[in-house]
Formats: structure tokens, C-alpha cells, sequence
């Protein structure tokens, strides 16, 4: 078979598998509207810096639903998933209490919703033992998302990274989640999970299962650009960070480039970083970036940089003041992880207990 033709038949694997992921996503949505009390989910976040626009939309929000619907929400902040791509820990601490603040002024209930850390939680993490025996290196060596993450980094492939879909696993099974809200590339990290829970309850515990086997829930936010059109991240110095203040955001997106062109287009391919604009103007105001393109027409790039930044600046008031209030009094905040810790300290344990029993482990 030619390269190219590999290629073709690799695409309409990936496409089929993507298919029959969704479908099955619809379902569960379907199924947890009926009866959220039912469903556990865990999402969660790497502290590798402050939050941003594009988090907003993209987590956040559907986090904050699940919450509100009923469904037993845990967020994991992966601290030791830091170290897998990165040589340092340096203001870590600083990055974990950011996010507990963030999460809880967009709405986050820390008495809904379960906010733990990674390396608070070594039951957990002990999970990662028995898993990584029911996993092969060559299935290691094929998640596309640690490819992906090993070359984005330029670092050599760690053994943490390496195992790092195995460690996830670890997260969802630990508190029985049963529902994972991804992005279309994270799926393979949820179909490794299951793989996982199957495994071990037909070797361990095949008359009573230890594991759920969890349901993808594909996203449905759209992707938010960055302001000079590239996916919007840290690193690109591209991002309307949540916490920012008005003035911040103000400069940021004063110096961020459009092109020559004086009537204003929302054209994604032709003019990337315009529509970058119209698209963050669109989302913070609920209207669609054509409008406010033909709304701003010949009136240029200083008119437009002008909406976006008010219409940013209005959405995020209300989240930026509820952030420094909290910030008041970061005892509060440090309580709240505090008591997420014990809680999810409390379940792994009890996790580890039902996995050691069914190993025949409990002497």
C-alpha cells in the first residue's frame, strides 16, 4: 500500500471512530438530561498558568451546567502532569490557588463540585500500578496525544509522559466517574480508560465489576483563536487572561495585528486575525461575527480592536470582580482545596480498597 494511501485509510479510521464517538456522546447527553443524579464526571486542568478566555468557553462553562444540572461534578487540578513535558515547579503554588479562584467566580460550587489535587491524593495515584499492567507498551506508544505533547515540548519521551493516558485513567476510575466531557483530541485518552476499566473487572472482578467503563461527552464549545489567529495559548502571549484587569486586556488587544485591509470581514481563511476578533467580539456578546463585521465595515481595525475590547472588558466585569473578592481572603480559598483533598483522599481509598480485594491484595 502507497503512503499516500495509508493515509487516506488512517483518515477514515479516525473518522469512523470519531463517529461512533459522537453518537454515543448524543446518547449520554440524552440519558443524563433524563436523570443527572445518576452521572459522575471528572474533567480538570494542568497548573501550568493562569486561565483564559478560551478556557472560559471551552470548560468552564460546561462545567458550571453539569454542576447546575445535577450531576456529581470533581475537578482534578493535575499537578504532577506538570512535570511530564516541563523541567520545573516554579510557581506552582501560585498556579493551583489561581485556578480554585477562577473556577469558583465563573460559578463553581466547592459544595457541588469536588476540587482536589493530584499529589494530595497518593491512593489515587497507586491506582497507576495495577493499570499499568493491563496496558501494553506498543498501545503507550500509539496515543497521538503524547506524540503530539512530546513534540509541542521538544523534550525527550519521560516515562510520566509516556504513561500520562494510564495516569488519567487513574483520575476518572479513582471516583467511578462515568462521563468525561473532551475535546475530539482527547478521545483516545478516554478509549484507553475504558480499555483499562474492561480489563480489569474481566481478570479481576468479572461477577462484580470494579469500574464503569466512562462515556465520552464531545464537546460542543467552538474553537476560540488567539488574537493574532493562532489557537489561542499561553505561550503565544495570544490570550485574554480571566484575571487580567480592564487595562490589560485593553493593551493586549490594542497591539494585536490585523492586515491592511479597511473594511472589516469575517473571513476565518483569507483573514485569520480579523476574524480572531469577530470571533471573541461574537462569543462574549452572543452575536455572530458577520454582524459585527458588517456593523464595523469601513469604520477599520481601531474600531473594531475598540468593540472587542468593551464588549470583553463587560462580559469579564462581572468575573473579574467576583475574583478579587475571593482574592480578599485566599485562606478561604486554600479551605477549599483543603477540603477537596479529604474528600477525594476519602474516595481513593476506598477505591484502592475494592481494587486490592478483587486482586486478592488484602492480607
Amino acid at each position: 500500500m502507497t503512503d499516500e494511501r495509508q493515509l487516506t485509510a488512517a483518515g477514515n479510521e479516525m473518522s469512523a471512530s470519531f463517529l461512533t464517538a459522537k453518537k454515543l456522546s448524543d446518547a449520554t447527553l440524552s440519558k443524563l438530561e433524563q436523570a443527572p443524579g445518576r452521572y459522575t464526571m471528572l474533567t480538570g486542568d494542568r497548573p501550568t498558568g493562569k486561565l483564559h478566555l478560551g478556557h472560559y468557553f471551552g470548560s468552564l462553562l460546561g462545567r458550571v451546567q453539569m454542576q447546575e444540572r445535577g450531576v456529581h461534578t470533581n475537578i482534578i487540578i493535575a499537578d504532577y502532569q506538570v512535570i511530564t513535558d516541563r523541567d520545573t515547579t516554579e510557581h506552582i503554588g501560585d498556579n493551583v490557588l489561581n485556578l480554585v479562584l477562577d473556577y469558583l467566580a465563573a460559578g463553581i460550587d466547592p459544595t457541588k463540585t469536588m476540587i482536589y489535587t493530584h499529589s494530595a491524593v497518593p491512593a489515587e495515584n497507586q491506582l497507576l500500578l495495577p493499570f499499568l499492567s493491563l496496558v501494553t507498551e506498543a498501545e503507550l506508544h500509539r496515543n497521538p496525544t503524547v506524540k503530539s505533547e512530546m513534540e509541542a515540548s521538544g523534550h525527550a519521551l519521560t516515562g510520566l509522559l509516556l504513561t500520562y493516558p494510564v495516569h488519567q485513567a487513574c483520575d476518572i476510575l479513582f471516583c467511578k466517574a462515568n462521563v468525561v466531557p473532551i475535546g475530539k483530541d482527547n478521545l483516545p485518552h478516554v478509549e484507553i480508560t475504558r480499555t483499562i476499566a474492561r480489563r480489569f473487572n474481566e481478570r479481576y472482578a468479572p461477577k462484580h465489576p470494579v469500574f464503569p467503563e466512562p462515556a465520552a461527552i464531545l464537546s460542543d464549545a467552538p474553537e476560540i483563536p488567539g488574537l493574532d489567529g493562532r489557537k489561542m495559548s499561553k505561550s503565544y502571549g495570544n490570550s485574554i487572561m480571566l484575571g487580567a484587569t480592564a487595562e490589560e486586556t485593553a493593551k493586549l488587544i490594542k497591539k494585536s495585528p490585523t492586515d491592511s485591509e479597511r473594511r472589516i470581514t469575517f473571513d476565518p481563511v483569507n483573514r485569520p486575525q480579523v476574524s480572531a476578533l469577530l470571533t471573541t467580539a461574537g462569543l462574549v456578546t452572543g452575536r455572530s461575527p458577520e454582524e459585527i463585521g458588517e456593523e464595523i465595515g469601513e469604520s477599520g481595525a481601531g474600531a473594531l480592536k475598540k468593540f472587542v475590547t468593551e464588549a470583553v472588558n463587560e462580559f469579564l466585569g462581572p468575573h473579574r470582580e467576583r475574583r478579587a473578592e475571593l482574592a480578599k481572603d485566599m485562606d478561604s480559598v486554600r479551605d477549599v482545596l483543603r477540603d477537596g483533598n479529604a474528600r477525594a483522599n476519602a474516595i481513593a481509598e476506598e477505591t484502592l480498597d475494592e481494587v486490592r480485594a478483587a486482586m486478592g491484595m488484602k492480607y
